[in-house]
């Protein structure tokens, strides 16, 4: 109360005064830079998207905890019991208990530890796959849609409008559906039906591997409101696709127009043989696939490494090899990104304006804005221009790192073409979002390139849905889009 404490009131009257002054001097700011009516339109709908939710079984979520824990103490009694430790699941302990045995490890992360597995026998490799079990972090997705899940049997708020701010996509929030495994199970229904029923020793008899499994089921704890089904789309090799456009690599577009079978097509130009020659198990589809994901934004060796090559097959003295064939085989796309550079450094350094390949570069107020081609504005705070690692003029701005602070961060023109696919991208999609909710389709949840929809069972389809989002888009002529999608009782990967 105001005569309790005087002064602490009139200290909290000068705070609120000075944080509406404080609001109302960014507001002036902001002025010069008004909300595109497009993306007030799209707010809007991630509104709706966000307050309409996502249906959880809970009944699924429950009994999976209770596997996990149920398994989890099982693994625990049988690593104390071959190692004789208090507490295994100590990393010193641990540690010490394997030099005992003749095996040194700095480190007993889940690589590491992966890597030990395979090079020992007997106890030490049990105890090693063991950790490897006990490590899996599935359940924590569970215990998120616990957490957050409403009264409504439905979870809220999901996604964040522009959580990514150097492309505006969205980011995951709460349960984290952007980042949800993978599921490969051969019988997905079955191994869902026995959790649920709490059969847990028959799904370790089954498919003999309890923490996998949960895994694998975490996607379909989303189901869909009862007399609905789910029709899930997305966009086929968006990314590719609008790369492959913006930098005018034909034979890429003439690709995607026909049969779309890039993987295979890139091999075939990389290495000079018939793309028919090459079938889906071929090791050239392989060196071609892995080539496509690590090289399109420049990638280098360490890209091919840290995106599996290695493990996909591909010999080391190789690596090399693929990116120079891969460059070779798209020229336009090279040539694209060291125009891009060219028109950043330009428009910073003589704070003016650029162009190129339909994007356009403008220095203004201390930004750098990046237009794309559906007018939306990428900005790259207080750019600046200063020597790179190769001692060359390279640009950097102000961000966010990796450590999640606010730092200046080096750039160059590979990495702003990435930028610039993924926002258009993301414009794409929001595009088709849009269209979809005016054709009546309820939106319940979108990951990267793909939406979700909930529909009542007798209305609607998955190719009604696909045609909708792939409709040609005004400002992307002669950008070939394609679609493919599945229904569902429950949310799955096809």
């Amino acid at each position: 109360m105001l005569s309790d404490d005087p002064e602490k009131w009139e200290l909290f009257k000068k705070y609120n005064i000075r944080d509406v002054e404080v609001e109302l001097a960014i507001r002036e700011k902001l002025a010069a830079y008004p909300i595109p009516e497009q993306e007030q339109r799209l707010y809007v709908l991630d509104q709706k998207i966000n307050d309409r939710g996502l249906m959880v079984d809970m009944g699924l979520v429950d009994k999976a905890i209770a596997c996990d824990r149920q398994f989890t103490a099982a693994s625990a009694k049988k690593a104390c019991r071959l190692t004789g430790l208090p507490n295994p699941n100590s990393a010193s302990q641990l540690k010490e208990w394997l030099a005992r045995r003749g095996v040194e490890t700095a480190s007993l992360a889940k690589k590491a530890v992966s890597q030990l597995a395979e090079k020992t026998t007997g106890e030490v490799a049990e105890v090693l796959e063991l950790r490897l079990l006990m490590a899996k972090t599935s359940v924590k997705k569970y215990e998120a849609m616990a957490r957050s899940v409403c009264l409504d049997g439905r979870v809220h708020g999901l996604l964040q409008f522009y959580g990514a701010n150097r492309t505006g996509r969205w980011a995951g929030r709460l349960v984290q559906i952007q980042n949800l495994p993978q599921n490969h199970l051969r019988d997905l229904e079955l191994a869902r039906d026995l959790v649920k029923e709490g059969l847990f020793d028959d799904v370790e008899l089954l498919f003999g591997n309890t923490p996998g499994v949960l895994s694998e089921l975490v996607r379909t704890a989303f189901i869909p409101r009862e007399n609905h089904r789910f029709i899930v789309a997305d966009f086929l090799a968006i990314e590719a696709r609008v790369i492959s456009w913006l930098a005018g690599e034909k034979w890429r577009l003439k690709v995607f127009a026909s049969h779309g079978r890039i993987y295979e097509a890139a091999a075939s130009m990389m290495f000079h043989v018939p793309v028919e020659s090459i079938t889906k198990d071929s090791p050239l589809r392989q060196k071609g696939k892995i080539a496509e994901l690590a090289c399109g934004y420049g990638g280098g060796v360490g890209a091919l490494k840290s995106m599996g090559a290695l493990e996909m097959g591909v010999e080391e003295h190789e690596l090399q090899g693929l990116i120079n064939h891969w460059r070779a085989a798209s020229p336009n796309i090279v040539h694209f990104w060291w125009q891009v550079d060219k028109a950043a450094i330009g428009a910073v350094k003589e704070r003016t304006r650029t162009r190129t390949h339909g994007i356009s570069f403008t220095y203004k107020k201390g930004l750098l804005l990046v237009t794309l081609p559906s007018g939306r504005d990428l900005v790259y705070v207080k750019p600046q221009l200063r020597p790179n690692k190769f001692g060359k003029e390279g640009l950097t701005y102000e961000g966010t790192g990796p450590a999640k602070k606010w730092e200046r961060i080096e750039t160059y023109g590979p990495k702003i073409v990435e930028n610039i696919v993924q926002a258009i991208s993301r414009d794409l999609l929001a595009e088709a979002m849009l269209r979809l909710d005016n054709a009546g389709y309820k939106i319940v949840a979108h990951i990267h390139d793909e939406v979700i929809c909930e529909v009542e069972n007798g209305s609607g389809s998955v190719e009604d849905v696909c045609r909708i989002m792939t409709e040609p888009v005004p400002w992307a002529p002669g950008l070939p889009l394609s679609a493919d999608g599945y229904e569902c009782s429950f949310y799955r990967k096809q």
